[in-house]
């Protein structure tokens, strides 16, 4: 098994040359022999706990192999009910979709489960779901899509803590702008969306239709669409540490992570964004993760809002700083939109408050290309660094 290898400890265990034996424990109970797996996600934070998703090539006992995603954590990223090995660096392990954090997974993942699940709610389907896998977090979140014998569905899998507050969000958003409804909750963390109306604006990009700019919401429809968040939403609770969208905040601890993942912590950009204006801006609703891929579209105007999970009181030159800087890392169509709704925002924010902004998100997205094991993910990382170098420039 070749894997990506990075320090310290808990990188070196996860992704050197000893984590398959790690893996084989996962397998043990089930009786399956590790055959290959490579790296497909790695989430580390600043204090070292990791979690570390792999795809992996599983010979059973009868002469046949399956596919399978196991995943290993350490740290406080470790799950009560995870299966755990002590050693210098204490690991949990467990195999899709039996996510000790989301009770509800299995359930999601497994058509006639999910089929039965359905009808309890009054969702009846016709024939067995078909289910793909869209999204998934370990231990935090998953997104899986339904079709087949009824109407599409997306299927969004949280701990059951979260249930409540989220059904509470979508309920509260969806009375003012186009979020999809919560069709069905679970207490054990399942809830159940229709598919939201439009095209997905990062489609919309990705096939180039944004060349004459028609297909794509310009920036006044943008903050047209802001502006209609109810006010409640910014008494929402959020994070303890910081407001949603507020990468002015966490560009320590982005660069904590990259020191962790690429060996060096880029103190001096750091030191820049902390020293760059802030200004005065009032606490207002927030989505707190605007950027293309939340959107769908249809002809110019924004027929879907996605992920309301984060929103709360913020700024509102945060959600702006959030969707330029994604779209920045982008090529091609991205940059031309990005390129007219920067001169949009920039005639509602100062360029010296936004731009800093601007630059944190873009230091946040640096550990992207690591985080999803990009092939050459050192070389991309460093022109992202470069990039926002550039927008504090």
């Amino acid at each position: 098994m070749t894997l990506a290898t990075a320090d310290p400890a808990p990188l070196a265990v996860l992704l050197g040359p000893d984590a398959g034996t790690l893996l084989q424990t996962a397998l043990d109970g089930v009786g399956g022999r590790l055959r290959a797996a490579r790296v497909v996600g790695v989430a580390v934070q600043p204090s070292g706990a990791t979690v570390a998703r792999y795809a992996a090539t599983v010979d059973r006992a009868d002469g046949t192999s399956t596919r399978e995603t196991l995943v290993a954590t350490t740290g406080s990223r470790i799950p009560e009910g995870a299966v755990v090995l002590d050693g210098p660096v204490r690991v949990g392990l467990w195999r899709w979709p039996q996510d000790p954090a989301l009770p509800a997974l299995a359930t999601a993942a497994d058509p006639a489960r999910l089929r039965a699940a359905l009808s309890a709610a009054g969702l009846t389907r016709s024939a067995e779901p078909e289910v793909r896998v869209r999204a998934y977090r370990p231990g935090r979140r998953a997104v899986l899509e339904v079709t087949g014998g009824g109407p599409r569905l997306f299927c969004k899998v949280v701990r059951p803590s979260a249930v409540d507050a989220l059904r509470a969000r979508h309920d509260l958003i969806g009375r003012a702008l186009p979020v999809p409804p919560v069709l069905a909750a679970t207490p054990d963390g399942l809830l159940v969306l229709p598919a939201a109306d439009g095209t997905p604006v990062r489609t919309l990009l990705a096939g180039g239709r944004s060349r004459t700019g028609a297909a794509l919401p310009g920036g006044p429809a943008l903050d047209a669409l802001l502006d209609r968040l109810p006010d409640a939403v910014a008494a929402l609770p959020t994070g303890p540490r910081h407001r949603p969208g507020d990468h002015l905040a966490r560009a320590a601890h982005f660069a904590d992570v990259l020191a962790l993942t690429t060996g060096a912590r880029p103190d001096g950009l750091v030191d820049r964004i902390a020293a760059a204006p802030r200004g005065t801006h009032p606490v207002v609703a927030v989505h707190g993760d605007f950027y293309e891929a939340q959107l769908l579209a249809r002809d110019g105007a924004v027929t879907g809002l996605l992920d309301v999970d984060t929103a709360g009181g913020g700024h509102r030159i945060d959600e702006w700083a959030t969707l330029l800087a994604h779209l920045s890392v982008l090529d091609g169509p991205a940059r031309r939109w990005g390129a007219d709704l920067l001169a949009h925002a920039e005639r509602r924010f100062a360029r010296a408050e936004l731009r800093p902004r601007i630059a944190a998100a873009v230091l946040g997205l640096a550990t992207g290309p690591f985080r999803v094991q990009q092939p050459g993910w050192a070389d991309h990382t460093a022109r992202r660094l470069a990039l926002a170098g550039r927008w504090l420039a």
